[in-house]
């Protein structure tokens, strides 16, 4: 469902939400994301601890399941029904800004609370001048490796390049015993983004210069017969387009695969299911010059402009950005600090996991920042799709994913 459909019925909800407002006086609403098993747990002592320092004030979380979240944001809204707070994919916010749906924060903003944050997490969420969101959660993505599957193959260290990367992949096929050399997803989120490491290491941009699509570039091209060729070669599982990211990094926890591409979480999820899984993290394999790139995440947590309480919903915002907060909920979920003082803690200057993803960050793209970016990443998921059965040609389904796209970019 199209952003761009919410104006239908949304001035009638928010009457609705004026009359039951008094209802609801002290109470905050707030939709959350539900990344793991911890998410819940979280925030419910985030509930406990708030209420306790501020009477009068009671908190409501409801955790939604990210791959309905946006759906039921959009329906919530449309009704008048939404949270006085949701956390979102920062992607989104530009439609939601331009559907004059969120509220800038920066009239509650003080010089002391924006310096409590690392630039580079909350850019994002500055539109023309404006701060629509608060960096939520914070990722990048990098190469995990299976230590024991690599001294098997022979293999003494992670792939510098995509080239080395197949040779390492044709070693660990060889092994035998259901081991699959490289993890490809190829449905649901982030599948489009699976394919942009290998086009960002070919130094293709997803937009030109000139703000056209990079779908239609040589680049892009070299990129989707790469992963194509390792397909049909059989260094990737069998059934791609049946695996999203959550079933390549079980067939990863259960030691079947020898190389993927992933975020931090990750790594806390193999400590409590597959403790003694061996595993290195890398960079991410370069391209024939030497480009490479990775995927610089941020959600972002929003206040709604039709809030009855925005004040009390401020005063959770301020009490969930405390360094002690943060800490808790990063260190919970496997995140990136964006907080200053919070990245100063022994637990990530320390933890090597952690450092990989950190000096990838100079080579970090984020999702554009454009009007219909999420129709424009389905047309390249879909895309992908039809050149990893072997449905469309490499170079036919990409000529019409940018006709597509440059469509939607035109509107």
């Amino acid at each position: 469902m199209s952003l761009r459909t919410w104006t239908v019925g949304l001035m009638a909800g928010m009457s609705m939400l004026t009359l039951t407002a008094q209802a609801n006086a002290g109470e905050v609403r707030v939709t959350v994301a539900e990344y793991s098993a911890k998410t819940g747990p979280y925030f419910e002592s985030v509930k406990k601890d708030f209420e306790a320092a501020n009477p009068g004030i009671t908190v409501k979380f409801e955790i939604v399941p990210w791959d309905v979240l946006l759906q039921k944001l959009t329906t919530d809204i449309t009704a008048g029904t939404n949270a006085d707070l949701s956390i979102i994919g920062t992607r989104w916010l530009i439609d939601f800004v331009q559907q004059d749906v969120a509220e800038p924060l920066d009239s509650y903003i003080t010089p002391d609370f924006k310096g409590r944050f690392i630039d580079t997490f909350l850019s994002p969420s500055i539109m023309e001048g404006k701060t629509y969101g608060l960096p939520i959660a914070a990722s990048a993505r990098a190469l995990y490796y299976n230590k024991e599957l690599f001294e098997k193959a022979g293999i003494a260290q992670p792939p510098a390049t995509w080239t080395d990367l197949q040779e390492d992949a044709r070693k660990i096929k060889a092994l035998g015993s259901g081991t699959f050399g490289f993890g490809l997803q190829g449905k649901e989120i982030e599948t489009d983004v699976y394919y942009y490491y290998a086009m960002w290491s070919q130094g293709t941009e997803i937009l030109n210069k000139d703000g056209t699509s990079g779908l239609s570039t040589p680049g892009a091209l070299e990129a989707a017969k790469l992963y194509k060729s390792m397909i049909d070669e059989g260094l990737t599982e069998p059934g791609v387009t049946s695996n999203n990211r959550e079933d390549v990094q079980n067939l990863f926890k259960q030691g079947k695969v020898g190389m993927m591409i992933t975020a931090p979480f990750l790594s806390n999820q193999i400590k409590d299911e597959a403790p003694n899984l061996k595993y290195g993290v890398a960079a991410i394999p370069a391209g024939p010059t030497g480009a490479r790139g990775t995927y610089g995440v941020t959600d972002s947590i929003i206040m709604f402009k039709n809030s009855k309480n925005k004040d009390e919903a401020w005063k959770l915002l301020d009490f969930l950005f405390t360094t002690e907060q943060r800490a808790k909920f990063t260190q919970g979920e496997g995140f990136l600090p964006v907080n200053k003082e919070e990245a100063k803690m022994d637990y990530y200057v320390n933890n090597a996991d952690l450092a990989a993803f950190t000096a990838l960050l100079p080579d970090a793209r984020f999702a554009p920042v454009i009007p219909g970016w999420e129709e424009i990443a389905q047309i390249t998921s879909d895309a992908m799709q039809k050149i990893y059965l072997g449905s469309a040609e490499p170079e036919a389904a990409l000529k019409e994913a940018a006709d597509k796209a440059n469509a939607v970019l035109k509107k």
